[in-house]
């Protein structure tokens, strides 16, 4: 089993920045990709952005720009930094793994384990 932990969210202000963390932990494995999706109230769950075992990154086009996604593998923590967030930036965020060698997906039908999400709210 893994298990995957977010945490970094909470209220700001529009314009602001925030960090998100997603913490790997479980089944020892060496090699595995990581995607952020988001779900706002109302809406489907998105994906936002994912960073492979290589490093290669890939991030939806409303956040290029703002958004970037980063790993630490000695922690096996993945960070998705977010700055000049707006309100329709709202949402729950989670993190998603897919592990192997394996490339880039936005589909969230590719991961295979799943966080319990954490909340971000952009005021305006």
């Amino acid at each position: 089993q893994v298990q995957l932990v977010e945490s970094g969210g909470g209220l700001v202000q529009a314009g602001g920045s925030q960090r998100l963390s997603c913490a790997v932990s479980g089944r020892t494995f060496k090699f595995y990709n990581l995607g952020w999706f988001r779900q706002a109230p109302g809406k489907e769950r998105e994906f936002v952005a994912a960073i492979s075992w290589s490093g290669n990154t890939i991030f939806v086009d409303s956040v290029k720009g703002r958004f970037t996604i980063s790993r630490d593998s000695a922690k096996n923590t993945v960070y998705l930094q977010m700055n000049y967030l707006k309100p329709e930036d709202t949402a729950v965020y989670s993190c998603g793994v897919r592990l192997g060698q394996t490339g880039l997906s936005m589909s969230q039908k590719e991961y295979d384990y799943w966080g319990q999400g954490t909340q971000v709210t952009v005021s305006s």
